[in-house]
């Protein structure tokens, strides 16, 4: 576990805003741009047991037992066996979540994705969350939990569920194992404690943020490839920066969490919290920049709302944004996925390709 865990108290909330890029809407965006024990087994005496020795007595009987009796508390799916030639199931992608653990659970049951009880009911469906699990909603770890779960349970049924690392869980993670140790941003001296309660940290997330969780967020990719999307959560080309191609980037970033210093912690939150690179007329040269380097014939991304892409934050009456569904720009090279949940809006989860 990271040693400033539930650690309170910060400095001004100044501290953190070199990431503007857009006018921030109220609490909003981001202000700156097992048990492993071995089973036992007995060792068996050099003789046989005198009982067995008895004159005339032959050996007993080999018995055979059979398969074991199914576990009757051992959850069940709704799906068969898949076959060894089955090919892959569809690719969904959900966006980002920021702790609306029963808006997920809503959407995802809309899409058959998971049962009435919370589990896997998709066979052999791939899904990729696009990052952003934790911080503005309430249960960030409620939703992190879910995650686990659903990868456990889909694998066994022959599909996958994956997520990528959004600019939220370095945060988050920065936030548990640093605390209020100083960093150097170019708004002055911040820290990731601090930036973390600015952008909507959850102080019962950290609360309850466990070693496992840990383990798993810190190995998380940061871009991936999937039947020809390219998937980041950022829209940014700061993914340019750790390496020329995906496994080059996720091994920086990977290496960076396990050595990094809390300044090269805090560079690479920095980097990944950039947007609108593929907004307005450069848009689409940033795209074929990223699609050059690692390959994929459009991106999808999270990360920048739909109603600040479009510019349509609030209508005209006052009323909340109106997402109608993945909002797809940049010369049709590109798919944000975000669809404001944090702000009114909506959690998108959305089978590809759209």
């Amino acid at each position: 576990m990271f040693p400033h865990q539930g650690q309170s108290g910060y400095g001004g909330v100044d501290a953190y805003e070199e990431q503007s890029g857009y006018e921030a809407q109220g609490a909003y965006e981001d202000r700156s741009g097992y048990d492993d024990r071995a089973g036992y087994e007995p060792t068996l005496p050099d003789q046989p047991s005198p009982a067995l020795q008895l004159p005339g007595r032959d050996d007993p009987p080999t018995i055979e037992l059979g398969p074991p009796l199914p576990d009757p508390s051992a959850p069940t799916y709704p799906y068969p066996a898949p076959g060894p030639d089955e090919p892959p199931g569809p690719v969904y992608v959900v966006g980002d979540v920021h702790g609306y653990l029963e808006e997920l659970r809503a959407e995802l049951r809309n899409q058959g994705l998971i049962d009435a009880d919370g589990h896997w009911s998709a066979g052999r469906a791939r899904i990729w969350f696009l990052g952003d699990f934790t911080d503005r909603g309430p249960d960030g770890i409620g939703v992190i939990d879910l995650v686990m779960q659903l990868a456990a349970e889909a694998a066994a049924a022959g599909g996958y569920c994956r997520a990528l690392m959004g600019n939220h869980e370095l945060l988050f993670l920065g936030a548990a194992k640093y605390g209020d140790e100083p960093v150097q941003s170019t708004a002055g001296t911040a820290s990731f404690l601090a930036a973390w309660r600015l952008n909507g940290g959850q102080q019962t997330d950290l609360d309850r943020l466990e070693a496992h969780h840990i383990s798993w967020l810190s190995r998380l990719p940061a871009i991936a490839l999937e039947d020809g999307h390219l998937l980041l959560h950022s829209d940014t080309t700061a993914y340019l920066e750790y390496g020329e191609s995906i496994p080059d980037v996720n091994d920086a970033v990977h290496s960076l969490l396990s050595d990094g210093s809390v300044d090269e912690w805090w560079d690479c939150f920095r980097r990944f919290t950039k947007r609108f690179a593929f907004r307005g007329d450069a848009g689409p040269m940033a795209v074929h920049e990223l699609l050059d380097t690692y390959g994929g014939t459009r991106i999808v991304h999270g990360h920048s709302p739909i109603p600040y892409l479009t510019g349509a934050v609030h209508a005209d009456d006052g009323q909340p944004p109106h997402i109608p569904g993945p909002y797809v720009y940049a010369d049709d090279l590109a798919v944000a996925m975000d669809g404001g949940v944090t702000m009114e809006g909506r959690l998108l989860v959305a089978r590809l390709p759209i």
